[in-house]
Order: structure tokens, then C-alpha cells, then sequence
């Protein structure tokens, strides 16, 4: 047990790791396509969430083969998996992300004075930044609601004598919302801006929650997982561009490590609450608290967007 354990901390590390590559790649692009390359990058986990369960069964029998347990078979294909794209990013990535990002940096701020050196702000002062803030909370309350509802969704159904086969539909219909028109999200991000799609997609977070406990059938249920999906994405990819547009290429780094490391806080908060939630109120209470953060988070985007929009306004103005 204590080495499973081990093992699920480090698989943890390495997916940590793979989250930042969104970031990675949006380094390499001007501001005005940053969310469209995040979008195709979180587009590619559609790839992995399609592929990986449909490689389940030949990596058991692969095992069995060689006379091993067939629960290890999988555990052994992800770690071969993991193999090939630490030689891909090790070994093929070049030059640096960073590199290219800082280049682009220099090239985006030509206008600024000789021998002026960069800011080298600290993360409370960073985090203190109206911008920094709604991007974060983008991705951290999005990732609450998400969790708090997606969560609990199979043990309310297997409440209700669904089958398997019906649950993992409808957690299907959520991972294409959470990953399938993610190229999509990212177009529509560039072209609408980052405010407009965060309030937009916590605005579907909100139908999600509304939806998720008026009835027990899966229509409605995949219908409404799969809206939480889509209002996850729109979030966390709007967010993702917000953040990585308001900071500097020397900032990016531990910024935005900081960031998915409360984006995490939040979905293990989420996981471990939603159960005591679901036992005292059911999928009512549920739904309710995800509903209350949404909300939160079109009031908090709304206001800053206006305030800033106004700001910039009265300086042009002047």
C-alpha cells in the first residue's frame, strides 16, 4: 500500500509537469494566439482520454503474457508512455520554450528605454494584480465546480440503480465537454477576448448546476455533465490566456506553478468535500454550492472587466 501510494505521489509530479505545457507552448506565440494554442494543447487530452481506457484491456493481457498480474500491465504502459514523452520534450524539444518566449518578450516591448532592467516582482505582488486574480480565480473556481459536481455524479446514479455502462456514458459526455471543442475555446477566447469567455463559461457552470439535480435520468444527467465539462473549459483555458498575458516571460515560470498548484488545492478540496456535502443535502446541496461559486465568479469578473474598461477609457480620454 505504501508504495502505491509513493507511486500515485510521483505520477502526480509527472502530470504536474505535463499541465504546464500549455503554458510552454503559449510562450512561444504572440498574445493574439496564446488561447488558441492552449486550446489545441488541451484538445490533445481528448486523445489521451479516449485512447488510454481503450488501451486498457491489450496492456492487461500483455501482462498476463508475461506471467505478471494483469492490474500491473497499465501501470507499465503509462510508464513506457511517460518514457517516450520525456525523450520527445528532452531529446527533440528545441530550442528552449523559454528562450523563444523571452526573444518574443523583447521583440513585444522593443518600446522600452535602454538599460531599463525588467521588474522583478514578488508573487504577492503579483497576485495582488486585479488581472492575476480573475485569471486565477477562472481556473481555481472552475475547477471547484467542476469537481464538486462531476465527483459525486456516479455515486447519485449508482443511488438511483443505474447501471455502469450508463454512468460511464455520462461521464463520457463530460470529458468530450471537458476536452472536445477545446480548439474551438481557444479561437473563440482570441476573438472574444479572456473576460467575455470566463463570465461566458461560468455562466454555463451555472445551467450545469441548475440542471444536475432535477432529475435522476441520464439525458438530463449527461446533459448536464457535459455543460459542466464545456464550463470548465471555457475557464480554465480563458484563465490560462489571462494569466500568461499579464506577466512577463522571467515571471511565467514560478507564477504559474503557483497557480495550478492551488488549482489542484481547489480539486482536492472539492473531491474530499463534495462527499460530507452529498450525505448531508444530497445532489441539491451539491449543485447549490457550485451554483454560489459560479455566480461569485461572473460577479467578480463583471466588475473588474467594467472597472478596467473604464480605467482605460478615462486614460485615453486624457
Amino acid at each position: 500500500f505504501l508504495f502505491f501510494c509513493a507511486g500515485s505521489v510521483l505520477i502526480g509530479v509527472g502530470r504536474s509537469a505535463s499541465e504546464q505545457s500549455r503554458f510552454a507552448a503559449a510562450e512561444v506565440f504572440p498574445q493574439w494566439q496564446r488561447a488558441r494554442i492552449m486550446g489545441i494543447l488541451v484538445f490533445a487530452g481528448t486523445i489521451g482520454s479516449v485512447g488510454g481506457p481503450l488501451l486498457v484491456i491489450p496492456a492487461t493481457r500483455l501482462a498476463e503474457g508475461f506471467a505478471m498480474s494483469a492490474d500491473a500491465g497499465p501501470y507499465l504502459l503509462g510508464a513506457g508512455l511517460m518514457a517516450v514523452a520525456m525523450f520527445v520534450v528532452f531529446g527533440l524539444l528545441r530550442p528552449d520554450p523559454k528562450t523563444l518566449g523571452a526573444l518574443l518578450d523583447s521583440q513585444e516591448n522593443a518600446d522600452r528605454p535602454a538599460g531599463v532592467p525588467k521588474s522583478m516582482r514578488t508573487l504577492r505582488q503579483i497576485f495582488g494584480q486585479e488581472t492575476v486574480l480573475v485569471a486565477l480565480a477562472a481556473m481555481v473556481i472552475g475547477q471547484l465546480v467542476m469537481t464538486l459536481l462531476m465527483v459525486i455524479t456516479p455515486l447519485h446514479m449508482r443511488h438511483n440503480d443505474h447501471t455502469t455502462a450508463a454512468i460511464s456514458g455520462v461521464i463520457m459526455a463530460h470529458t468530450m465537454g471537458m476536452f472536445g471543442l477545446s480548439a474551438l475555446t481557444g479561437w473563440l477566447i482570441d476573438r472574444l477576448g479572456r473576460a467575455p469567455m470566463i463570465i461566458l463559461g461560468a455562466l454555463v457552470l451555472v445551467v450545469a448546476a441548475l440542471l444536475a439535480p432535477l432529475s435522476t435520468g441520464v439525458p438530463l444527467l449527461a446533459t448536464s455533465l457535459f455543460l459542466l465539462g464545456l464550463g470548465w473549459n471555457f475557464t480554465f483555458i480563458a484563465g490560462s490566456s489571462l494569466l500568461s498575458d499579464a506577466l512577463e516571460s522571467h515571471e511565467r515560470g514560478r507564477v504559474q506553478g503557483a497557480s495550478e498548484a492551488l488549482v489542484a488545492l481547489a480539486s482536492g478540496a472539492g473531491s474530499l468535500g463534495t462527499g460530507g456535502v452529498f450525505a448531508v443535502g444530497g445532489m441539491g446541496a451539491v449543485a447549490a454550492m457550485g451554483l454560489a461559486f459560479s455566480l461569485a465568479l461572473i460577479a467578480w469578473a463583471f466588475w473588474v472587466s467594467r472597472r478596467q474598461s473604464a480605467i482605460a477609457l478615462h486614460e485615453s480620454a486624457d
